[in-house]
This record gives C-alpha cells, sequence and structure tokens, in this order.
C-alpha cells in the first residue's frame, strides 16, 4: 500500500495504458509524452482500457515502486479527459480512485485548513 504520499503530486494518465509496460516503459511515457521527471517525489497512475487494473509508478530516493492494483469485479470510475497527457489529482482524490469512487465527489465535505490564531 502506499505510505506517506500527502502532500505529494499525483498525476493520472489521460489514455487508457498498456500495462505490460513496466517500470522502464511506463517512465519513458512520463518523461516524453506527459513531459514529467519520473525521478520526482510525484505518483504516476495509470490504467488500462477496461478500467480493471492500475499501475502506479512511484520513485523512492534509489529506486521505483511498481504499485499494481486488479480489481476482480467492477471498474474504477477513471476521469475522461480531452487531452492525451497527464491530469493532476490530489491525494484525496487519488483515494477516492482506488476505493471505486469518482475523483469529483459532489458530497463531499470541503477541506478544512486550520488557523492559528496568536
Amino acid at each position: 500500500m502506499l505510505n506517506d504520499v500527502r502532500g505529494r503530486r499525483v498525476y493520472l494518465a489521460s489514455a487508457p495504458m498498456d500495462l505490460r509496460k513496466s517500470i522502464d516503459g511506463l517512465a519513458v511515457i512520463v518523461q516524453h509524452c506527459f513531459k514529467l521527471d519520473p525521478f520526482t517525489t510525484s505518483l504516476f497512475v495509470f490504467c488500462n482500457k477496461h478500467r480493471d487494473k492500475i499501475k502506479i509508478l512511484e520513485w523512492s530516493h534509489c529506486g521505483f515502486w511498481l504499485h499494481y492494483l486488479r480489481l476482480e469485479k467492477g471498474k474504477f470510475q477513471w476521469p475522461v479527459s480531452n487531452c492525451t497527457g497527464a491530469m493532476q489529482i490530489d491525494y484525496r482524490q487519488l483515494r477516492w480512485l482506488l476505493d471505486g469512487l469518482s475523483i469529483a465527489q459532489q458530497k463531499a465535505h470541503s477541506e478544512v485548513k486550520s488557523r492559528i490564531i496568536i
């Protein structure tokens, strides 16, 4: 499971990917198609055309992690986009997506940030 991802950038591949690609193939897509650096602390999320499998590419100090999730039933609520690059989402939206929800939760509570009064 992904740990310590709050505050990190998360990018979703807008188009379905061939998930036979492994770390090197996905890193090339991040560099050349998304014009982003795969060696950052960002997470790069890819989905197959059936929307039942996800791979997440993550750099961790000295090497890449490749997280893989395959659903036994159902599909991910992958957002529809007109672009062919990557769409940036936040950690909360990633959790919704992994839990089978849409990243646009209309009834979700808005985020509350603390204010320190001195």
